[in-house]
């Protein structure tokens, strides 16, 4: 028995296949990278940044200091500095505390801004919030901002397993504070002290001082500062 075998088939080509699609373009590792890092930013009420602005520069312009003297004076950067009076940047409380210093001005002549009248209510909902850089310590200012004073009065919130460092203020500078929620473990130079919820302190604020709240929620403070002779 014979195979029958089907001739081949000659003379027709395949059409050619397209060429594949490029792929699409991948973000710049940099620019992602870049957004990435950028920490979030801090909670500062928006019209706090050019009041700082221009009582900054007013007192260093005052006081003839150019933004590289001052740097050195304060150790805040001077592009940092620029950045402030330009109304930029808005400040976190630990920058505000060191350039206070280095003017040796209160911390509220930086912060005010001067048209206040005889009486002034403060909303809570227009209240301005100074933070630290990670956003978990908070300080409301409860004073009127029509000039620079001799006792200012804040509202600090401190969040759970958390800390705030402060730098040593100018001497004769005394803090009155009292716990009205959670716990604090404070450090005053080699002191430690243990606050709980009614708990008052009075402590001389010219060495360096730690807020820390070891518990599992938020610690609400008021803080009374007092200084020795109004400057600025």
């Amino acid at each position: 028995m014979s195979l029958n075998k089907t001739p081949e088939k000659r003379g027709k080509k395949r059409a050619p296949l397209p060429p594949p699609a490029p792929p699409a373009a991948a973000p710049p590792a940099a620019a992602s990278e870049a957004a990435e890092a950028l920490p979030p930013a801090p909670e500062v009420g928006t019209d706090l940044a050019p009041v700082v602005g221009h009582n900054l520069r007013e007192l260093r312009v005052k006081r003839g200091l150019s933004l590289e003297k001052l740097s050195q004076k304060s150790g805040v950067s001077r592009a940092m500095l620029g950045q402030i009076e330009l109304g930029q940047s808005a400040p976190t409380i630990n920058v505000l505390w060191k350039v206070a210093r280095a003017l040796d001005v209160t911390f509220s002549t930086l912060i005010v801004a001067k048209d206040g009248g005889a009486t002034t209510l403060l909303r809570a909902k227009e209240a301005k919030i100074l933070t630290s850089l990670d956003g978990t310590f908070k300080s409301r200012a409860l004073f009127p901002w029509d000039g620079p004073r001799r006792t200012e009065f804040y509202e600090l919130r401190l969040a759970a397993r958390s800390e705030e460092r402060a730098d040593a203020h100018a001497a004769g500078t005394v803090e009155h504070l009292i716990v009205t929620q959670g716990s604090l473990d404070l450090s005053v130079g080699r002191e430690q002290h243990q606050l709980e919820s009614g708990d008052a302190i009075v402590f001389e604020a010219d060495l360096p001082h730690v807020y820390k709240n070891t518990s599992g929620k938020e610690c609400v403070m008021y803080l009374v500062m007092t200084y020795a002779a109004a400057n600025g």
